[in-house]
C-alpha cells in the first residue's frame, strides 16, 4: 500500500494549506468556465440560444474535473481499464475546454488591440489631413513662383499668401486637436505580444497565437493539478483516520470509523478463558464461517475498515488456503477450514 510508508512522516494538511488548495482549485475552474463562456455564448445571439450553449459550457468544466478526479480515484484502486475510460473522457473535454479557453483569451486580446487601433486611427486621420495641408501649401507656392514669372504679383501672389495663411492656420489647429488626444496606452499583454512577435522573428498574430495556447494549457493543466492534490489528500484522509498510530491524542478523539478493527484487533482475550487474540484473517474467516458478513470484498471492507488493497490481500490469502472459493461469475463463495 503506497500510503503505508507514510505514517509518521505524513499528517494530514492543516486549515490553511487545505483552504489554500481548494482556493487555488475553485479559482481555476472558476477562470477556465468563464474563458470557455465567452466563446460558446458568442455562437448565437438568440437568448435561448445562448443559455443553452452557456450551460453545455458549464457541463464540460464540471464533467472534464470531475472526469481528473475519477481517474485518480480508479488509479488509487488499481483499477486500470476504469482510470484510462476516464482519462480518455477528460482528455477529450480538456481540448474542448482548452478551445473555448483560446477563443476567450484570444477575444479578450483582440479587443485590446481594437481599441488601441481605434485610438490609433484618430491619430492617423490628424496626420493625413496635417499632410494634406502641408501637400496645398506645397502646391500653392508652385502656383505663386508662376505668378510671379508672368508678373501678377499684386492679383494672384496675394492671394495665394492669403490662402496659405489660412491653411496653415488650420494645420496648427488640427495640430493642436491631436496634440490634446489622450496617449494610446497599450497594455501589459500587448506589449508582452510585441516583445515575443520581436523575439521570436514573428508577426504579431503568431506570438498572439502562441502565448494564448500556452496560457490556455497552462490555465487546464493547474486546475487539474489541485483537483488532483485534493482528491489524493481526501483518500489520505480516508487512510490516516483508520490506519494511523494510536497515541493519547489519537485515543481521546472519537473515531467512529475504526469502531469495528478496534473491537476486533484491538481489544485483549478474556483473561479466564486465555484464549489467544485472533489475528485479521482469522477474524474474517471466522465472521464469513458464521456468515456474519456476506462473502465479498465490499462488505469485509466496509466491516473491517480495510483497503482495497488489504482485503485483495485477504482473499488471496483464503483462496489460496482453500477456504474460500471463485465461481465463474467472478463471485465468492465460502467453503471453510479443510478437514
Amino acid at each position: 500500500m503506497h500510503y503505508q510508508d507514510s505514517i509518521g512522516l505524513r499528517y494530514p494538511k492543516g486549515p490553511l494549506a487545505t483552504t489554500t488548495v481548494w482556493s487555488l482549485a475553485g479559482a481555476s475552474i472558476l477562470a477556465s468556465t468563464i474563458f470557455s463562456l465567452l466563446l460558446f455564448l458568442s455562437i448565437d445571439d438568440n437568448p435561448v440560444m445562448k443559455w443553452l450553449f452557456g450551460s453545455l459550457a458549464v457541463i464540460f468544466e464540471a464533467g472534464k474535473f470531475y472526469a481528473w478526479y475519477e481517474f485518480g480515484e480508479r488509479r488509487a484502486h488499481r483499477n486500470y481499464p476504469g482510470a484510462l475510460s476516464a482519462l480518455m473522457f477528460y482528455l477529450v473535454l480538456a481540448v474542448i475546454s482548452i478551445g473555448g479557453s483560446i477563443g476567450g483569451i484570444n477575444s479578450a486580446t483582440n479587443s485590446a488591440q481594437e481599441h488601441i487601433a481605434i485610438e490609433q486611427a484618430k491619430v492617423n486621420a490628424y496626420d493625413r489631413q496635417i499632410a494634406a495641408i502641408d501637400n496645398q501649401i506645397a502646391l500653392n507656392n508652385l502656383a505663386a513662383e508662376k505668378y510671379i514669372e508672368m508678373e501678377r504679383i499684386a492679383t494672384g501672389v496675394t492671394r495665394i499668401q492669403e490662402q496659405n495663411k489660412r491653411l496653415r492656420e488650420e494645420q496648427q489647429r488640427l495640430a493642436a486637436e491631436r496634440d490634446s488626444l489622450p496617449p494610446v496606452a497599450q497594455g501589459s499583454i500587448i506589449g508582452l505580444i510585441d516583445s515575443m512577435a520581436n523575439l521570436l522573428g514573428v508577426d504579431t498574430r503568431a506570438a498572439q497565437l502562441g502565448l494564448v495556447v500556452f496560457l490556455s494549457v497552462l490555465l487546464d493543466f493547474f486546475a487539474a493539478f489541485f483537483v488532483g492534490v485534493i482528491g489524493e489528500e481526501l483518500r489520505f484522509r480516508h487512510f490516516w483516520r483508520v490506519h494511523r498510530p494510536l497515541t493519547i491524542d489519537a485515543i481521546s478523539e472519537p473515531l467512529p470509523s475504526i469502531t469495528p478493527v478496534l473491537t476486533l484487533q484491538s481489544m485483549p482475550a478474556d483473561s479466564d478463558n486465555h484464549e489467544p487474540e485472533l489475528s485479521l484473517s482469522e477474524q474474517v474467516s471466522q465472521a464469513l464461517a458464521n456468515r456474519a458478513l456476506p462473502c465479498s470484498k465490499r462488505a469485509v471492507a466496509k466491516h473491517f475498515g480495510l483497503m482495497t488493497e488489504e482485503v485483495d490481500t485477504l482473499f488471496a490469502e483464503l483462496l489460496a488456503s482453500g477456504q474460500l472459493g471463485k465461481k465463474a461469475n467472478n463471485h465468492y463463495h465460502w467453503i471453510g477450514t479443510e478437514a
